[in-house]
């Protein structure tokens, strides 16, 4: 197979508004053998969907202009054999069953590592990827999810407590420990 055809069958879009994950995010994929194009919001995804010939996307579910899920239909009718993986920060069942209802094959809480993302979009069939063997904790992902919030807080630990309904000085005993393993 020549490389421009092998090229072709591996176009990928990603698709979030986190900038810095966005890049790191596209460079993994690179790294993968991924073709990869980017966006930051919903309608510059759409735009681009309608140029390019892509058979793969990761859309984060939170864009700063419209939810994600709202995209995932947009290119299945755009690219019909499309392998879409949504990814959260702000993971919980009712999204997960939605994203898989409107189309997405996996849905992944951030942040995903890049080798359970391949794992999702190169998976065939109705086969699922193999667990991960070093899943993070479940104090990691609690400890990676507060935070997140903190961050898109502007690391105000008042409104990050409030918004995580916990109170403040536990919220500053957690920032000040290290990250658990």
């Amino acid at each position: 197979m020549s490389q421009t055809t092998n090229s072709t069958l591996n176009q990928l879009m990603v698709v979030d508004d986190d900038a810095p994950f966005r890049r790191q995010l596209v460079r993994a994929m690179e790294r993968r053998g991924f073709v990869v194009i980017s966006a930051e919001s919903f309608a510059e995804a759409e735009v681009l969907s309608g140029q390019s010939d892509i058979n793969y996307a990761i859309v984060d579910i939170r864009l700063d202009d419209k939810n994600g899920l709202d995209l995932v239909p947009i290119l299945r009718d755009h690219h019909p054999d499309i392998k879409i993986v949504v990814l959260t920060g702000y993971g919980n069942i009712t999204s997960a069953v939605n994203a898989i209802k409107v189309g997405a094959v996996d849905y992944l809480a951030k942040p995903a590592d890049p080798d359970d993302i391949f794992a999702a979009l190169k998976t065939e069939g109705d086969n699922k990827p193999v667990p991960p063997e070093d899943p993070m904790s479940a104090d990691r992902v609690k400890w990676e999810h507060i935070q997140r919030v903190y961050e898109l807080c502007d690391r105000n630990v008042s409104e990050t407590a409030r918004r995580l309904k916990m109170h403040r000085r536990t919220l500053q005993r957690i920032l000040a420990k290290r990250s658990p393993q």
